[in-house]
């Protein structure tokens, strides 16, 4: 069967490169399924999202992805984005205070708009890291 070659950069680094069965993102459109012969595609990464690589016997790549795009073409799916961290390196403990500060600003002021991105990037961290939120 074939497989998609896959690579997740942010500006800072190279998160992950390889193969996969199967890629699971979520777009400003909703979630989106690729696997290999997929026709092309160009999407836009939700802030806060869960990206999610299945790679077979050796069991799914998880990470929490902070805006960005996903491209794919000829079986070569790419994602770029403006800030990610795979689920293995989360730091668990900062990412729970992180969200219980988010969420006492937002309490304080329900427009703090910087709070909510907050909170959406520190529920992302903790679902990646298989966290309950």
């Amino acid at each position: 069967m074939a497989k998609l070659r896959v690579g997740v950069v942010s500006p800072e680094r190279e998160i992950w490169t390889g193969e996969a069965d199967m890629v699971i993102a979520k777009t400003v459109d909703g979630e989106i399924g690729i696997m290999p012969n997929h026709a092309p595609v160009l999407g836009v990464l939700v802030e806060g999202g869960v990206l999610r690589v299945k790679r077979g016997d050796e069991g799914d790549l998880v990470a929490a992805v902070h805006g960005g795009f996903i491209s794919v073409a000829d079986n070569d799916v790419s994602i770029l984005a403006e800030a990610a961290e795979l689920g293995s390196e989360v730091d668990v403990a900062r990412a729970k205070d992180a969200l219980q500060r988010a969420q006492a600003s937002i309490e304080a002021d329900q427009e703090d708009a910087d709070a909510r991105l907050q909170a959406k990037r520190a529920a992302a961290r903790l679902r990646a890291a298989g966290e309950e939120v």
